[in-house]
């Protein structure tokens, strides 16, 4: 027997609106970064809010980005995503793309210049920065966005915008506005988080060398164990066997492969282990679930590799990643919904705005596995995937566009992610410049503009 909810009424308000803008960008991770300075590019009043107090989202939790190259090395992902790449290099805050067997590629970065390089290169755009701010609710007009709501430490205040793009990875605005979303599998199961955390005093050198000299020991999933023995930073996926001797030796581990990833610095290794199912990223209880829950299990993998893991014997603790990394929450459904089967046959779209590599890769909702499929070269995200369903003046950008379940887990990383902010900033741009809802703005100059300006499509644009 279900207890009644209680309710309470809270009285009506006048809402202040604190600003007027163009383009208002919600979330300021991968997608919104971008979206923001492409929209901003030549004049028009861009807002980026953002509810942490620093931007660059998923890309400030220790994670590599993944997806600048294509499964057969060249690179897909250019445009403003590489140059902010090229601002992070110059400050030593990235690396540079690295071919990966595994992830097809690898750029690392280091967190905290992410935060600094992000912000500065939104100033130097233009863009009007609000952080510490939530988007809470929308302003509508029958089936047109107005604006948003936003709440903060001064109240709910109103920003008023000609066109919105959700960059919060969780279809916040979308389904605040009615857009119909789905979540999870067929029967809801989303992928699960991990929380990121950093180890320092690695002997890097002794871990690569071990899995290069010792492969049937120190066995990889599907790395070979030369690419060790050419590489000094590197990502580490596999050693079964070693963590089968630790849970015989009394170990609880939440997950089937040891995941390492070295840092830009010295000594550095990020770890990717933890994994805590059932956790549903839109539900603040569940979220403090997996914190909690997260940070017991980062307790015993760090006793793991300090045990029985090469070059961790004398490792210490350094950082948490600042929040839990979320795989999947909701996705709207679009104009068009991307399945597995455009991924794997390496779909050609008339109306591509980006082009993704990154295989199908499902953390399976239960358990501690994962599956790979790759399709052996790229494929194209279309427009109408961006373009929800029912509500006009809203574009979407990041790993919430209109997939299935399966889809998603290719496009989630945040290469793609980029491109995608950068295809949406822009098709923003246009819309209010030639006075046209987004989802009625001519994509093939759209297609004309991104690739004039840089970005990769799978065949030239005619400007």
């Amino acid at each position: 027997m279900s207890s009644k909810v209680q309710i309470i009424i809270e009285p009506a308000k006048e809402l202040a609106v604190k600003k007027e803008v163009d383009v208002l960008v919600v979330g300021g991770g991968p997608a919104g970064l971008i979206a923001a300075q492409a929209a901003a590019e030549d004049g028009l009043k861009v807002m980026l809010i953002e509810n942490r107090s620093f931007v660059g989202g998923n890309m400030t939790i220790g994670l590599p980005i993944l997806g600048f190259l294509g499964q057969k090395g060249n690179q897909i992902i250019k445009g403003i995503p590489q140059k902010f790449i090229d601002k992070l290099r110059a400050v030593d805050g990235a690396s540079e793309h690295r071919p990966c067997p595994l992830h097809m590629s690898l750029t690392l970065v280091e967190p905290e210049a992410v935060k600094n390089v992000g912000l500065e290169m939104l100033i130097e755009a233009g863009v009007d920065v609000l952080l510490y701010a939530f988007c809470v609710g929308v302003i509508k007009e029958e089936n047109q966005l107005k604006g948003v709501i936003i709440e903060s430490k001064s109240g709910r205040e109103v920003i008023l915008a000609k066109t919105i793009i959700d960059c919060t990875g969780d279809a916040d605005v979308a389904f605040k506005a009615g857009v119909p979303c789905e979540q999870g599998n067929e029967v809801g199961g989303a992928q699960p988080p991990t929380l990121m955390f950093c180890m320092g005093g690695v002997d890097t050198e002794k871990l690569r060398m071990s899995i290069a000299e010792e492969p049937r020991t120190y066995l990889t999933d599907f790395i070979p164990a030369e690419y060790f023995g050419q590489n000094n930073q590197f990502i580490v996926v596999g050693l079964r066997s070693v963590m089968q001797k630790a849970r015989e030796a009394g170990y609880h581990l939440p997950v089937e492969r040891t995941i390492l990833i070295t840092g830009l610095r010295e000594g550095e290794v990020w770890v990717n282990m933890s994994r805590i199912n059932g956790v549903d990223g839109t539900s603040p209880d569940s979220l403090t679930h997996g914190e909690i829950e997260g940070r017991k299990q980062v307790e015993e993998i760090q006793r793991y590799l300090k045990e029985f893991v090469p070059g961790f014997g004398d490792s210490y603790f350094t950082k948490m990643a600042p929040f839990l990394g979320i795989r999947e929450t909701r996705r709207i459904v679009g104009q068009y919904v991307m399945t597995a089967d455009d991924i794997l046959s390496c779909r050609r779209f008339e109306d591509s705005v980006a082009v993704a590599s990154y295989p199908l890769d499902i953390h399976h909702p239960e358990g501690g596995g994962c599956t790979l499929t790759w399709c052996g070269d790229c494929y194209d995200i279309p427009y109408r995937t961006l373009i929800p369903q029912k509500i006009e003046n809203l574009i979407i950008a990041g790993r919430c566009i209109s997939t299935t379940h399966e889809a998603m887990s290719a496009i989630r990383v945040m290469a793609p992610c980029m491109a995608m902010g950068e295809a949406a900033g822009r098709a923003a741009k246009l819309a209010i410049r030639n006075g046209v809802l987004p989802s009625q703005l001519d994509v093939q100059r759209l297609r004309a503009e991104l690739f004039e300006k840089g970005a990769y499509l799978n065949e030239e644009v005619e400007a």
